[in-house]
C-alpha cells in the first residue's frame, strides 16, 4: 500500500494539468515536497461547478489510527464519501513509492522504489475526503491487479495493491459519476506507461 508520494511541480503547471481556478495564497502551504501519512497534502475537489484546491490531511481516522488506503470500496467506513460525488476528489501525484516485500539480501532492509508516469509531469489518485471536526481529511483508492501481479509493474516490486491513478481524461467522471460508473476506473494503470526507479 502507498504511504508516501511527492508533488514536485510548479503551481503553473499544477493549474494547467488541473484547471483549478483556487488562490494558492488561501492555502496552508504543505510543508515538503512529499507528503506522508497524517501530514497535509493538496486535493482538488468541486465545489459551485469549478475545479478548487484544498489542504487536508492524508488518512481518515479510525480510532487510534489512520487509514490512508480505501481497498474495500463497500465497506461502510468508505461508503458515504464514495457514494457521494461532493467528496470524491483527485489527489495531485507527480511519483509515488512502494517497499520492497522482501528485504534486500546486502543490507537486510527493504528497498524504496518510485513510480511515476513519464508522460505526465503529474497525475492524479481517485481520491476521496471527508469533514472532522479539526481539518477536512483524504483518502485515496487503491485496487488489485487485473490477472497476474507480477505481470504489473507495481505489482513485481508490492504484489497486494496499487494506488488508483486516473487518466487526465477520466477527472471529470470521477468526480460527477454516479457510484457504479465511477468504481469502473478503479482498475491497475497501464504498466506500459508507467516507469519505476
Amino acid at each position: 500500500m502507498c504511504n508516501l508520494y511527492n508533488l514536485k511541480v510548479s503551481r503553473e503547471l499544477f493549474n494547467a494539468h488541473f484547471k483549478s481556478i483556487d488562490d494558492w495564497r488561501n492555502q496552508v502551504a504543505v510543508e515538503k515536497d512529499y507528503v506522508a501519512p497524517g501530514k497535509p497534502g493538496y486535493v482538488v475537489r468541486e465545489e459551485d461547478g469549478g475545479r478548487v484546491l484544498s489542504t487536508m490531511l492524508w488518512g481518515f481516522p479510525n480510532n487510534e489510527k489512520i487509514v490512508t488506503n480505501v481497498r474495500n470500496y463497500t465497506s461502510q467506513f468508505w461508503k458515504s464519501a464514495l457514494m457521494n460525488p461532493a467528496r470524491r476528489c483527485l489527489v495531485p501525484v507527480t511519483e509515488f513509492q512502494e517497499w520492497s516485500v522482501e528485504p534486500m539480501p546486502d543490507t537486510g532492509k527493504k528497498k524504496p522504489f518510485w513510480f511515476s508516469v513519464p508522460s505526465q509531469p503529474i497525475f492524479a489518485f481517485a481520491g476521496i475526503w471527508r469533514p472532522t471536526e479539526r481539518v477536512p481529511v483524504f483518502s485515496f483508492l487503491t485496487t488489485g491487479y487485473d490477472g497476474d501481479p507480477a505481470n504489473h509493474v507495481v505489482g513485481a516490486i508490492h504484489p497486494k495493491a496499487c494506488p488508483v491513478v486516473l487518466h487526465p481524461e477520466d477527472y471529470d467522471r470521477w468526480l460527477h459519476t454516479d457510484l457504479d460508473d465511477a468504481l469502473t476506473l478503479a482498475s491497475a494503470y497501464p504498466s506500459q506507461l508507467m516507469a519505476v526507479r
